[in-house]
């Protein structure tokens, strides 16, 4: 199995994004990567989630705390393999063999394939990406020497994951009543303080977090960036100490835990007044990271449906020979592969944003398509991964197959970066600041209007229009936090649906992807269809036929 090669919708789309040079390039390490991801790491995988998971040691056989994560070396083959594959790297700096900086869309195309087997590995990558992020963006000339190499490294220098930390057990969402201490001394500082949920704990060479200064204001506002090196140059501790790891439901493979900072020696990152909307930028790049994620789990999902369906037998007949299957196949492939569209073209508008291309305009509608995308892929995956199981029947619920785990690990997505609610306030912020509805309104009536798509869709429209004047012109705060996600998945819907009929134009099987996309958004799912419409181009859309008008 490849998951590239398994995969010409995403062909399809790199091919539409990346220019030609780069596109042919990318293709063989594709391949390469699809095929190692399939194989070896989702093997590893495996063995991580069920016997291998991180260990916290916490002493050592002096009683000395020396907060000490293991993992296993399967999982050590795999960050090697990862990262000297450029996943973080190629963004920042030149591919050899191109002599060009990489870019998003070519790294999100990596995470979009390792997110097909290990999911919980992909956490890690996207954390050292939000790492190296921030520092290329913020961190002064001497911090970017003495750390920007290690956290791109694609194998010529020391590799250093990175991590942000931010959770502490009394704010959570709520960052600005976060009460770590950064305590000026000597041209750096002193953390002191506790982070609650903290990610690639123990795994990490540097950190980015979020600390108050003293004399710093209350909230959001006095908070500021630090890097924090998890061990001092020497490679003693740097003050940083593991209280426990947590024991979670699913993505098993990153260690997650509590962190205590007992003086750990800290940089200021940037502005001291900005260090909050850093970290936001950085964890918008993981909000998108976190949609990759979730299309890749929908992905798997739906292609470990669709072999079984086509391998088990039932009362004389294979599971994809019954029209309800062929219905439930329909509904996944289509669904998962307009998602994924709307997902790379909202990354090649990160592409922009990230490198100080986009104006204005597209900068918002950046941070709204975060939003409502992270928020849809995230409930999907879960979706995705519950039909897998219903699919497979009693052998979806054993740990033989991979759906277990696949459920275990979607359902983190709906939590991390955002829960559904937070990111509804996102939409609501955006409305209310930048008057992004009408922003988006515009953008997709005129969309509309130049695909002649039917009366519908335009009436869609109206619906989010009106709600968007509801929400706008209420004064009651409590009605406008109430109808924020009605306006978000409104929106999505739109996006989406706008999505599959642009990509409808690239070809007749495009043209049945958009049909059914379309039919299982806006119509009615208990009327009757005595057609069977979503079934009558299940060899073209599920066995993925391509048309004799199509062919070579």
């Amino acid at each position: 199995m490849n998951f590239y090669h398994d995969d010409p919708n995403l062909a399809r789309l790199l091919k539409q994004y990346l220019d030609p040079l780069f596109f042919d390039w990318a293709e063989k390490e594709l391949a390469e990567f699809g095929e190692m991801c399939a194989g070896e790491i989702d093997e590893r995988a495996t063995h991580t989630d069920r016997e291998g998971q991180p260990k916290l040691i916490k002493y050592n056989r002096y009683g000395e705390d020396v907060s000490r994560v293991c993992v296993n070396e399967g999982y050590l083959k795999t960050v090697e393999q990862v990262y000297n594959k450029g996943i973080v790297g190629y963004v920042h700096k030149s591919i050899p063999a191109l002599g060009q900086k990489g870019n998003y869309v070519y790294a999100f195309a990596q995470g979009y394939l390792l997110s097909q087997s290990e999911p919980g590995f992909y956490c890690p990558v996207t954390l050292t990406a939000a790492a190296a992020y921030l520092l290329d963006h913020y961190g002064s000339h001497e911090l970017k020497q003495a750390y920007l190499p290690q956290l791109i490294s694609t194998g010529e220098a020391e590799r250093y994951e990175g991590a942000t930390f931010l959770t502490e057990r009394q704010g959570g969402s709520d960052v600005g009543a976060n009460e770590t201490k950064a305590v000026s001394e000597g041209g750096c500082y002193r953390l002191y303080g506790e982070k609650y949920f903290a990610s690639n704990v123990g795994m990490c060479g540097v950190a980015m977090v979020l600390a108050r200064r003293e004399g710093a204001p209350s909230g959001t506002k006095g908070l500021s960036l630090f890097l924090v090196p998890w061990e001092k140059e020497n490679g003693e501790k740097n003050g940083i100490y593991i209280r426990r790891l947590k024991d979670k439901l699913g993505v098993c493979a990153v260690p997650s835990g509590e962190v205590v900072f007992d003086g750990a020696k800290a940089y200021l990152v940037g502005d001291p007044r900005k260090g909050f909307y850093y970290m936001m930028e950085a964890l918008n790049l993981s909000r998108i990271c976190n949609a990759i994620a979730s299309i890749g789990i929908m992905r798997r999902a739906y292609r470990e449906a669709r072999a079984y369906a086509l391998r088990r037998t039932a009362f004389g007949s294979r599971l994809a020979d019954y029209p309800m299957v062929k219905e439930t196949l329909v509904k996944m492939a289509a669904k998962q592969e307009v998602e994924t569209s709307a997902v790379f073209r909202l990354a090649t508008l990160f592409d922009r944003t990230a490198s100080g291309k986009a104006d204005e305009q597209e900068n918002i509608m950046t941070r709204l398509l975060i939003a409502i995308l992270k928020m849809e892929t995230a409930e999907q995956a879960i979706h995705f991964a519950h039909e897998a199981i219903e699919m497979h029947g009693g052998n979806g619920y054993i740990e033989d197959f991979v759906t277990p785990r696949l459920l275990r690990d979607a359902q983190v997505l709906t939590v991390w970066e955002g829960t559904a609610n937070i990111l509804g306030l996102e939409v609501l912020r955006l409305m209310r600041k930048f008057k992004v509805h009408d922003i988006f309104i515009g953008m997709m009536r005129e969309k509309i209007d130049q695909l002649q798509a039917g009366t519908w869709l335009s009436a869609g429209l109206d619906q989010l229009e009106e709600t968007c004047r509801f929400v706008m012109e209420t004064k009651e705060e409590a009605a406008q936090t109430y109808h924020c996600k009605k306006v978000a998945r409104q929106m999505v819907k739109i996006y989406e649906s706008v999505t599959a009929l642009e990509d409808a134009l690239a070809g007749q099987r495009q043209k049945w992807i958009a049909e059914a996309y379309l039919r299982l958004a806006w119509h009615d799912p208990l009327a009757i269809d005595p057609e069977l419409a979503l079934v009558k181009h299940f060899e073209e859309i599920v066995m993925e036929k391509v048309p004799a008008n199509e062919g070579n």
